[in-house]
């Protein structure tokens, strides 16, 4: 057979890289933007310390693309939840009513576009790894680079094995085209092999970083990865013990629920991990994430698309006076906490308040919100965590102590509201901690493998279209298969 080869393992030529507008995650964000004409040829490339540092930050710059945060993860990532549905107008963009609606088919675009996304993350994170061992520079910053690419390939391949369950396991940039052409690995082994990027890289990453490189990936963050790696394998006692060393590091939470989103609170004490992104006067090709932009309030000039609103459903799931319900949801003909008048007729009764960045701060030619950094895990994302293993391991106690904490935030000094969680009965314990990850990390792609995980996939979901022992996982893209002349199987059911 004729060596086929995947188009999202066609390698990004180091020239490419080098051209790439790059991002040194900063406080206010350190950008290095190399012009096309001044590239860098293949051959001078992977020689040096700068090369290497671009390498990395060509990495990061690249969890911001379009495919890792628009259309493509909301669609495979949230669409299915009971959380969100598509939004904007009736008439645009109907295909994401498939994933609403579980009708998706594999020759669908957002699968394909995730499936790629994710695999040119990869592909950067491989370049790194296997380049940048050769160059002499500082063996510290060399071992801090690997680490920081371990991570990013490991966030890849965790949201693919999500999402597909078997993938093709790419773990170096091919050399030969014989082997651009991979079956896929059981999704044992890929989980095993996120679990060792991620042992590896929480031996070497800093607890924290200077000014000038706050937002990088830190220990906190492959630990907390490690943690939901080692929960979506129910492996609680691991989940237990890498949580509990995240919760030794100093992360604490923002007394306002609402705030912990604004711009004012990116990197804060609550973040452990976030894709950064930022507006570059000047620079309108630099400043391109569109996360916000795709969900922002529609029908205000200039404003966003509209797409991924909450859904009733959500609103309604909110025990009485959560103040996260208002720092979720944007409600039609409201106005936000930081002023913006809401207009009361549109195409969606609710926005999402997440994403939302003040009318005030969008800037003419650039793309709305292009500032706003994406929340990826947050310190509240790790208290539920140990809390869930912790009951599941008998430990009452701590799982309740580290519930009442997130809903002690919650409450914002309001006794009256979100009375303290007391059962001791392990169903029943097990029960509000599901319901308190719901509202505490609602519209922020976790609801949705969330009920997968806890087997309620059939019944949460089932009025929607849900099938089990089909609706698991997503089909595989049709055009990978055929590209692999069939050695990509499809998903069952599909």
């Amino acid at each position: 057979m004729k060596n086929i080869k995947h188009h999202i393992y066609k390698s990004v030529s180091v020239s490419l890289l080098a051209a790439a507008t790059l991002v040194a995650p900063g406080c206010k964000k350190e950008f290095l933007n190399v012009p096309q004409q001044a590239q860098t040829p293949v051959a001078q490339f992977w020689r040096t310390a700068d090369d290497a540092t671009k390498a990395v930050n060509a990495a990061y710059a690249n969890l911001r693309s379009w495919n890792n945060i628009a259309f493509a993860p909301i669609a495979v990532e949230s669409l299915g939840s009971d959380d969100s549905e598509k939004g904007s107008s009736t008439n645009d963009a109907t295909y994401l009513n498939f994933y609403d609606q579980f009708t998706v088919t594999s020759t669908e675009g957002q699968l394909l576009s995730f499936w790629e996304g994710e695999y040119q993350t990869i592909n950067f994170a491989n370049q790194v790894l296997d380049n940048v061992p050769g160059i002499t520079m500082d063996d510290a910053l060399k071992s801090r680079y690997l680490a920081e690419a371990k991570f990013i390939r490991a966030y890849a391949y965790f949201r693919l094995v999500r999402a597909f369950g078997d993938v093709p396991l790419r773990l170096n940039v091919p050399a030969d085209p014989s082997v651009y052409n991979l079956p896929r690995s059981p999704k044992a082994t890929v989980w095993a092999a996120i679990e060792k990027d991620l042992t590896d890289a929480s031996a070497v990453l800093p607890q924290s970083y200077p000014t000038a490189d706050v937002g990088r990936i830190t220990k906190g963050a492959a630990l907390a990865l490690l943690a939901k790696v080692s929960m979506y394998q129910q492996k609680w006692s691991n989940v237990l013990n890498y949580t509990n060393q995240v919760m030794a590091l100093g992360y604490s939470l923002l007394p306002n629920y609402e705030k912990v989103f604004r711009l004012e609170n990116e990197n804060s004490s609550e973040s452990i991990f976030e894709i950064q992104c930022a507006l570059i006067p000047g620079n309108a090709a630099a400043s391109n994430s569109q996360y916000s932009q795709v969900q922002g309030v529609r029908g205000v000039a200039g404003g966003g698309w509209g797409f991924h609103v909450p859904t009733q459903d959500l609103a309604n799931a909110y025990e009485a006076g959560d103040p996260r319900r208002s720092g979720t949801i944007i409600f039609r003909g409201t106005t936000t906490f930081e002023g913006d008048a809401i207009p009361a007729q549109g195409d969606n009764p609710m926005y999402n308040y997440k994403s939302y960045v003040p009318f005030s701060l969008w800037v003419s030619g650039f793309n709305e919100g292009a500032q706003q950094n994406v929340r990826v895990i947050r310190y509240s994302d790790v208290l539920l965590m140990n809390a869930e293993a912790a009951n599941e391991q008998g430990n009452t106690a701590q799982a309740l102590a580290s519930l009442e904490m997130v809903r002690a935030r919650a409450r914002q000094g309001n006794a009256n509201i979100l009375p303290r969680v007391t059962t001791t009965d392990k169903t029943a314990l097990r029960d509000a901690i599901w319901k308190e990850r719901r509202v505490e990390l609602a519209m922020e792609y976790d609801r949705y493998f969330d009920v997968i995980r806890q087997g309620r996939g059939a019944q949460v979901f089932g009025p929607k279209g849900w099938k089990a022992n089909k609706n698991e996982v997503w089909p595989i893209p049709q055009n990978e298969i055929d590209l692999s002349g069939g050695v990509l199987t499809q998903n069952p059911g599909y």
